[in-house]
């Protein structure tokens, strides 16, 4: 497929799934400071087996403790994430694919509607690179083996569906039907026979994979290998036994996960005003807890980097006051360290000083 024809293309699903993603969320309610009265703290994660409902839940935790309730709400994933940070009532936090941050970003300067989108979302912290899994039946041995078969790809305003999508068009494989289902529905249908091959973009080791009903016999992870894909995406690989069925290591493409806010102002309204110190509690929970969450959290949290943050998007301001070495929480003595050294936009510079203090670079 040419290039200009797969940009073409991707502009093209970019406005369908903004357009249909904000259908679930009508009214710009962060505007809205009736709201207030309802006040709430949420995280929008993903499914019930994947491994971004685990990390709200350890993000919960760290807060539980605290005294402070953070309620983590399950999601289609990364699209609803997204577009839910900016457009649901008491929705601080949402967990969200890096290519749906490029994706929106790149097509942003000419569509109205998905500048729209990206207004006053903004990065609270970098997370860890996801793992692209492609399950598929033993008779497919490659990602070039897709074309012809029914393949899952996740359900419209997913993640996972985004990321489907980019890898298929962009590797110019053609599956004879790509079905839009959700995770747990695609591995009903794929263990029944009835398609020949699910995506599902998940940190590494995901429940939804570590199951005794998928027999090595007859079902196997993908490589994913295609030179234009390893352009694109981070190359890795899934350690063998990593999952039940899974003797070898795997190489696969991966995308990093980010934590999103919404760029609130304190001295707008009194729900503006509640919803930064939200987000400026977490922002000080996270790093503050940091090695807590390595140590007891899922193992994803090992692999965080928190300095790594996605180029073309701006540290929220709510995020950098909770960083401060001024800011106090009365569930903990700590604070992080002074500021220091200098890079990029003035928000980004103030978060990698502060990071770097805390827990080095």
């Amino acid at each position: 497929m040419k290039k200009g024809r797969i940009v073409r293309r991707l502009k093209y699903n970019a406005t369908k799934l903004i357009c249909f993603c904000f259908c679930l969320f009508i009214g710009n309610i962060h505007l809205n400071p009736a709201h207030a009265q309802e006040f709430g703290k949420n995280i929008l994660t993903g499914g019930p087996n994947g491994t971004y409902i685990q990390i709200g839940r350890d993000l919960a935790s760290v807060a539980g403790a605290c005294g402070l309730n953070y309620t983590v709400q399950e999601s289609a994933g990364s699209l609803e994430n997204f577009l839910g940070v900016r457009k649901r009532s008491n929705t601080q936090f949402g967990i969200v694919q890096s290519d749906v941050l490029e994706y929106f970003k790149t097509f942003a300067s000419d569509d109205p509607s998905i500048a729209r989108a990206i207004f006053g979302v903004r990065i609270a912290f970098p997370l860890y690179n996801e793992e692209v899994h492609i399950l598929a039946s033993r008779d497919v041995t490659s990602l070039d083996g897709l074309n012809g078969k029914r393949v899952a790809v996740g359900v419209e305003d997913s993640g996972t569906f985004l990321t489907a999508s980019l890898v298929l068009d962009l590797a110019g494989v053609q599956p004879s039907e790509r079905v839009m289902i959700n995770a747990t529905d695609s591995m009903a249908q794929l263990l029944a026979g009835e398609i020949d091959a699910m995506f599902y973009v998940a940190g590494a080791p995901t429940k939804l994979f570590v199951s005794d009903q998928i027999d090595a016999a007859k079902f196997h992870l993908l490589p994913i290998d295609d030179p234009t894909l390893s352009s694109v995406y981070v190359s890795t690989s899934i350690p063998a036994n990593t999952y039940p069925f899974q003797t070898e290591a795997i190489d696969v493409v991966a995308v990093k996960a980010v934590l999103m806010t919404y760029e609130y102002s304190a001295s707008k309204n009194e729900y503006h005003r509640l919803s930064c110190k939200s987000v400026s509690d977490m922002a000080n929970l996270i790093l503050t807890n940091f090695q807590q969450l390595q140590e007891v959290g899922h193992p994803k949290w090992k692999n965080v980097d928190l300095n790594d943050i996605p180029p073309g998007w701006d540290i929220g301001d709510c995020v950098n006051a909770g960083l401060t070495d001024s800011y106090e929480m009365q569930c903990q003595g700590q604070v992080a360290a002074s500021p220091q050294g200098s890079l990029e936009s003035k928000a980004n510079e103030a978060y990698r000083a502060r990071i770097c203090a805390a827990i080095g670079c």
